[in-house]
């Protein structure tokens, strides 16, 4: 199993499909801001070295958060797309770790993960490099505009689709690396194993459970209370 490894969770960003008046990450989930809920998950995870967390320049609210003065949390000044916010983080561990470190990046909006699948993502060692993932259950189109509107064009093998989540693993210099001449050749980087991709890497898929949701949409807030309500219950340990 892997230990000693760090987490990166970029949240940075404004998250404007959700129109609220504040950055989505801080959206009050079961009494508790969203971010505060993820992080109060990380914390819990085994063999856990620390936490960098890289904010906007002007965020006022993470200093308020339960989990900011806890003793394994760092922050840093994040950019303005997640792979910027993911690369300040990796800079700042690059100064204080070795390029062998592990480290996961987690999505901030993420606050379900469950614990199985963390340990089987720090399990799974057959590649250095991993993600979570889930195989597509719906069958997949893919859609193409003919006179101004979406058609289906193709049918695709779903077997061969994965939908990918987060944590993503990998070494901390490898990353950087990837990250880095990803973002300086204006490559397109969705998530940390498109970039280890555009390298010539094969990240493991790592198959996770279908409640691990990101939080992106007014609808899904419910959906990620109801999940952690049923997971915590009746202990209600989620406050």
């Amino acid at each position: 199993m892997i230990t000693d490894y760090w987490v990166v969770v970029p949240a940075a960003g404004v998250g404007k499909r959700m129109g609220a008046d504040r950055p989505k990450q801080y959206l009050p989930l079961l009494g508790r801001p969203l971010l505060s809920l993820t992080l109060r998950n990380i914390l819990s995870w085994p063999g856990l070295a620390g936490v960098v967390v890289a904010l906007s320049k002007d965020d006022e609210f993470f200093p308020h958060l339960k989990e900011a003065s806890h003793p394994l949390m760092h922050t840093v000044i994040g950019g303005a797309e997640r792979a910027d916010s993911v690369l300040s983080a990796l800079e700042f561990l690059a100064q204080r770790e070795h390029g062998d470190t592990p480290v996961l990046v987690h999505d901030a909006a993420r606050p379900c993960v469950a614990m199985e699948d963390i340990s089987a993502l720090l399990h799974s060692q057959v590649a250095q490099t991993a993600l979570l993932a889930r195989q597509a259950s719906d069958t997949v189109k893919r859609g193409s505009e003919i006179s101004g509107v979406q058609c289906v064009e193709q049918t695709l093998d779903r077997k061969q689709i994965w939908l990918a989540q987060t944590p993503q693993r990998a070494p901390l210099a490898l990353l950087r690396s990837c990250l880095s001449q990803a973002l300086q050749q204006g490559e397109a980087v969705t998530d940390e194993a498109s970039a280890l991709e555009i390298f010539g890497h094969s990240p493991q898929l790592v198959e996770g459970r279908s409640d691990n949701i990101k939080v992106t949409h007014p609808t899904d807030i419910v959906m990620a209370e109801t999940i952690l309500r049923l997971r915590y219950a009746p202990t209600e340990d989620y406050r």
